[in-house]
């Protein structure tokens, strides 16, 4: 038999994917299924939620206001079960966890054994995402972010903080030569974070205009143009400690960038409103001292 519940959450999938396929493709559901619980919510509320058309939906009035109601209950609901789970002492349940690609690979997926065994009640979803996304709309529990904190509606919990490197390979520096400087840098493959202007200001104690020949969205993706000796590029050392540890990757003028510097936080992030989950308690308390920043 299917749930109230289930038929909520299946409606607020669709308004946050924007569409049935995409909402049936997260949930794993069949696209019929999907479009059978919303008629059915519309259907039992005697009006309609959505306006459908071929390329998009749009909520009616209606369905703003009972969007934002059950957001709001259903975030109670969850909240109750996390008490009783919290009575228990057994934290379990769903939580979804939004990262960028090169921490979930260099700092999460490490400790996953571990979590798993300490909670085996927790279902994990851990979602890769190179730009910052709305946690309710996304029906995120936790984003881990790298910088200073900018939402000042979200509760900022500082992991660490990890510091950023100068770096290019063995090949780039026997193929293109070392710079002597760090004015020689200007004049030599400099590899930079697409659509990132906060990314692509260097911390160093000189100003430097950087003029990238060379670009990608995602920090693993510039970590790996850098070993294949295509660039120099400033990158986080939650991702290249060990690269920089085995000489694949080698360091250029320490001192020259200036440290503390806000693109070193390293922040776990989640709604300042909601209780903190037993769920999401648990997850920061075991991942912060395992980190490798």
């Amino acid at each position: 038999m299917v749930s109230r519940t289930d038929d909520l959450e299946i409606l607020l999938a669709v308004v946050d994917c924007g569409g049935f396929s995409v909402a049936a493709r997260r949930l794993d559901l069949q696209i019929a299924r999907v479009s059978r619980a919303v008629t059915r919510l519309e259907k039992e509320l005697d009006c309609t939620l959505l306006n459908r058309t071929t390329r998009q939906i749009d909520l009616t009035e209606e369905g703003r206001l009972f969007i934002s109601a059950i957001r709001d209950g259903l975030g109670r609901l969850a909240e109750a079960e996390d008490l009783l789970h919290t009575l228990k002492g057994s934290p379990s349940g769903r939580l979804r966890v939004d990262a960028a690609t090169p921490f979930i690979l260099h700092q999460m997926i490490p400790l996953m054994a571990g979590f798993r065994s300490t909670y085996p009640d927790i279902q994990l979803e851990l979602i890769s995402n190179e730009n910052i996304i709305d946690l309710i709309e996304r029906r995120t529990d936790i984003a881990i972010r790298i910088g200073a904190p900018s939402d000042s509606n979200l509760h900022a919990r500082q992991l660490g903080r990890s510091p950023v490197h100068i770096v290019a390979s063995p090949d780039y520096f026997a193929c293109e030569g070392q710079p002597a400087s760090v004015d020689d840098l200007s004049r030599h493959q400099l590899i930079r974070f697409t659509d990132s202007p906060t990314l692509n200001r260097w911390p160093l104690q000189t100003p430097l205009t950087i003029q990238p020949t060379l670009s990608a969205s995602s920090g693993e993706t510039i970590r790996q143009l850098c070993l294949a000796g295509q660039g120099i590029a400033l990158l986080s050392g939650f991702m290249i400690n060990d690269d920089l540890k085995n000489g694949r990757l080698i360091e250029l003028f320490d001192r020259a960038i200036i440290s503390p510097n806000s693109r070193e936080q390293v922040q776990a992030m989640y709604y300042r409103h909601t209780a903190l989950s037993s769920r999401i308690s648990a997850f920061l308390d075991y991942i912060q001292p395992h980190l490798s920043l």
